[in-house]
């Protein structure tokens, strides 16, 4: 089930934890292996107006776990949560070194984790120079506390500027950054239809089920 990922956006916050276990348990006694989340997830369901819910749910499930993590792979993402209650999308935390080290930090705490197997940035930051933000991912896959680096909710265009600033800073190859896109049109209905691209090997996971807050593609395709 390695091309498989099991989302656990509303774990922690609509769906109570008693559940969100046992669909965690049963994904991993089936032979599934990616779990995705964000550090985002769920603002828009939580009376805080913030997000982490779903990432200290996983946490506190691979606490009283020992020896899953080592079963599992780990994808979250950093970009989009809400600097105060009801501040998405026009301010969100976004994609600069200060705002990455920090999301990381937190990240890594909640999940009660020393690395994270993917790191998404979730949404294109144009606020930030992709020269910063390809940096600091960089940085953070030298130490070891990120593996594989995911760009969701990019345009095509950016993403292979992304890979061409990182490949010029020295900071990752093509290798390394596994990254994807994921479009959105609207028709006269107003539906979102996404269309999803991944990079070679890529596990992904696909959905036509328009989100609250932006989804995303690739390695498993993120949301």
């Amino acid at each position: 089930m390695t091309n498989l990922a099991l989302g656990a956006m509303e774990y922690g916050s609509r769906i109570d934890e008693q559940t969100s276990f046992r669909l965690l348990d049963a994904y991993v006694d089936a032979g599934g292996e990616w779990i995705d989340t964000a550090n985002c997830y769920a603002f828009w369901q939580h009376p805080s107006g913030h997000g982490g819910q779903s990432e200290e749910l996983l946490g506190r499930w691979l606490a009283q776990r020992p020896g899953v993590r080592d079963r599992v792979k780990l994808a979250t993402k950093v970009g989009c949560e809400p600097l105060w209650p009801g501040s998405y999308p026009e301010h969100a935390e976004g994609l600069s070194a200060k705002a990455i080290d920090a999301a990381l930090e937190t990240s890594l705490r909640r999940l009660c984790v020393d690395h994270i197997d993917l790191y998404w940035a979730h949404r294109d930051d144009r606020a930030t120079p992709l020269e910063e933000t390809a940096t600091t991912f960089g940085k953070h896959a030298a130490a070891g506390t990120i593996g594989r680096i995911g760009l969701s909710n990019y345009a095509l265009w950016r993403v292979e500027r992304f890979h061409g600033v990182a490949a010029g800073l020295g900071v990752m190859g093509r290798p390394r950054c596994n990254c994807g896109t994921r479009t959105y049109s609207r028709g006269p209905s107003s539906a979102t239809t996404p269309t999803t691209t991944a990079s070679a090997g890529s596990p992904t996971r696909s959905s036509t089920t328009p989100r609250p807050i932006p989804s995303s593609s690739s390695s498993p395709t993120a949301h």
